[in-house]
């Protein structure tokens, strides 16, 4: 026999998954960005040419900190959403997608690698469509919670691609953007 939950169930439900999910995806996030040497204070993208379109670097970790946060509680809604057609495979590519978007800093930043960085968001950006169809049939606010998300992660596209416009010969180099430049 099955048994309903009560709301008060599914709300502490929610919460104890959100408990759960927000810091793991936060955290994480912060891991990869602290083992990359993540942002402006990396010699090598310091000394790279900036796009008009970069926004203040301080951008970068408020906007990365509410996305996670959204991320977190959308995968919450999942999670708590047993026996839901759909949920176990939601959650698969949730991870799938999680792990490239943690490569993506060490690729970038720590790699030097910007066009393999550039492979792995548009990964990343078809995985996330799929994410949110699929998060969407399990709970649609969930799936909405993913937008801006997508969102970001195809701003972070161009701007990728427009270091790479910008810096060809630091694509891939070893050491700094200046010594590159000093190469020339």
């Amino acid at each position: 026999m099955r048994y309903l939950a009560s709301p008060a169930q599914l709300r502490a439900s929610l919460l104890r998954w959100s408990l759960f999910t927000v810091p793991s995806v936060l955290g994480l996030g912060f891991i990869s960005s602290l083992i990359s040497d993540a942002g402006p204070q990396n010699p090598w993208f310091a000394a790279l040419s900036k796009p008009g379109l970069y926004p203040p670097p301080a951008t970068f970790g408020i906007v990365w900190s509410i996305l996670y946060v959204l991320i977190g509680v959308a995968l919450a809604m999942v999670a708590s959403a047993r026996g839901a057609p759909g949920r176990g495979i939601a959650v698969a590519i949730f991870v799938v997608q999680l792990m490239l978007n943690l490569a993506w800093s060490p690729v970038f930043f720590g790699m030097h690698r910007m066009t393999m960085a550039l492979g792995i968001i548009g990964a990343m950006i078809v995985l996330t469509l799929i994410m949110i169809l699929l998060f969407w049939r399990v709970r649609p606010t969930a799936g909405a919670l993913l937008l801006p998300y997508l969102a970001w992660i195809c701003f972070a596209a161009a701007l990728n691609y427009q270091f790479i416009a910008l810096n060809p010969l630091a694509d891939g180099a070893a050491g700094s953007g200046a010594a590159v430049r000093m190469q020339i």
